[in-house]
Formats: structure tokens, C-alpha cells, sequence
């Protein structure tokens, strides 16, 4: 389902203050326990020790991230997370990947408005390098979606898809 809003007070709050940690996460230098700290901070949620996060890490707000645990996050990845993003347990995600929630309406009169979904990673999933996975999809347990893929629908479990957009290409065998 498409939610449309009109961020309230407190997300814009929110969001002026998260700009200035992930500004301070990317501009300096970290330890792994510190990376995972000032992601609990922009999240407000405890980032589990089990995390590995490389920089940059990129996201517009932070505050609708959702991380398991035994989570990998390579360089450079986007999380543009305003209609919630959840990632399960033991998920990869290559450098340069982006998982994007937010959308806007095709209408020119109504473009500045923002239309939210929310995505879900579940567990075991790798997402390949330079991918994107787009607002409202859900990717199955132990699916891979490959590099540079374009993921406009939901991912089902086991499955190995590729391609622009994204299809599927073979079922993981156990």
C-alpha cells in the first residue's frame, strides 16, 4: 500500500538532528563499536555487536531502519528509509547498493509530495553490489539479488534473480 504524507514536526526534528550524525559518521574516523553507536543513535535503536557496517553509509533519515543481527553492510550503500526499511538476520548487502522507500507521485502538482512503502529484507538474503530495491519489495529468505539488479517487485524465497528489472534466473538448491 502507497502511503502519502506531509512529514510532521518532530520527523523534521528528527531528521535535522540525523543529518548531523551521519555527516559526523562519514567525516571521521571510526571503530566498528563506534560505527554501530552513532547508528544507534540516528536509528534509536541498539545496533547489535554482531554488525559489521563499513563507511559510508548513507541515509536520508535513519529513523525508519529496522537491523537483525549477523549483518553485513559494504561501502557506500543508501538507505533512503522514510517508509521503513527492516532487514533480517544474517543479510549481506554489497557496496554501492541502494534500498529506496520513498517515491513521489507521477502527478507535476502533486510531485514534492512523498509516497512511502515499506521494504523488507528477510533472513539470510544477499543483495549484490550496486543494486536497488525499490519502494514496497520484499526480498524472500535466502534469496540473492544480483549485481547492478533493478528489484521493482517482491523477490521470492530461495530464488537468484538478475537483470533490468529484475527477473527471476534460478531457484538456490539446499
Amino acid at each position: 500500500m502507497v502511503e502519502r504524507v506531509v512529514l510532521t514536526e518532530k520527523q523534521q526534528q528528527l531528521i535535522t538532528k540525523n543529518k548531523l550524525l551521519i555527516q559526523k559518521l562519514n567525516t571521521e574516523v571510526h571503530s566498528d563499536d563506534e560505527i554501530r553507536e552513532i547508528l544507534s543513535e540516528i536509528t534509536g535503536k541498539i545496533i547489535d555487536s554482531s554488525n559489521e557496517i563499513r563507511l559510508p553509509f548513507f541515509t536520508d533519515n535513519g529513523f525508519n531502519t529496522h537491523l537483525g543481527k549477523h549483518i553485513f553492510i559494504n561501502t557506500g550503500v543508501t538507505f533512503t528509509d522514510l517508509g521503513g526499511i527492516y532487514i533480517g538476520d544474517n543479510v549481506l548487502i554489497g557496496p554501492g547498493a541502494s534500498l529506496l522507500s520513498v517515491n513521489h507521485p507521477l502527478d507535476p502538482a502533486q510531485r514534492h509530495q512523498l509516497e512511502l512503502q515499506v521494504i523488507h529484507v528477510k533472513k539470510n538474503a544477499w543483495i549484490g553490489a550496486g543494486s536497488r530495491i525499490l519502494p514496497g519489495v520484499t526480498v524472500g529468505e535466502n534469496a540473492v539479488v544480483g549485481a547492478g539488479v533493478v528489484v521493482t517487485k517482491d523477490v521470492p524465497a530461495n530464488m537468484v534473480v538478475a537483470g533490468v528489472p529484475a527477473k527471476v534466473i534460478r531457484q538456490i538448491e539446499n
